[in-house]
């Protein structure tokens, strides 16, 4: 693996622990665990997209969340830049949920 490929590798996984300490308002479980986080995508510049969605379109912190996640992903040191894009295609269900929160839910 080149050394970029390692770095990007890393700099995602430090990217996702962020995302791991943000919490959905209504809900209490991390977005990430939440299967809000569709892709995280990190380039050779460490510019970082991240694709995600809300529980629903109609959703109280639509206009708040993408912005927390944004600031929260351009704080880490070695991130140049971060965009947020919400996306409702798939739409968010319950099965995107990781085994760890619907265990918390008590929906298993």
């Amino acid at each position: 693996m080149s050394e970029t490929a390692i770095n990007t590798q890393e700099l995602g996984e430090k990217i996702v622990a962020v995302l791991k300490t943000i919490y959905d308002p209504e809900i209490p479980v991390d977005i990430y665990e939440l299967g809000l986080i569709y892709d995280v995508f990190v380039n050779e510049d460490k510019d970082v997209k991240i694709l995600m969605t809300l529980t629903s379109p109609n959703c109280p912190v639509a206009e708040t969340l993408p912005v927390e996640v944004e600031e929260r992903v351009k704080s880490l040191d070695l991130v140049k830049g971060a965009e947020v894009e919400i996306t409702f295609d798939p739409p968010w269900t319950q099965d995107l949920m990781s085994e760890e929160a619907k265990l918390e839910l008590g929906l298993l």
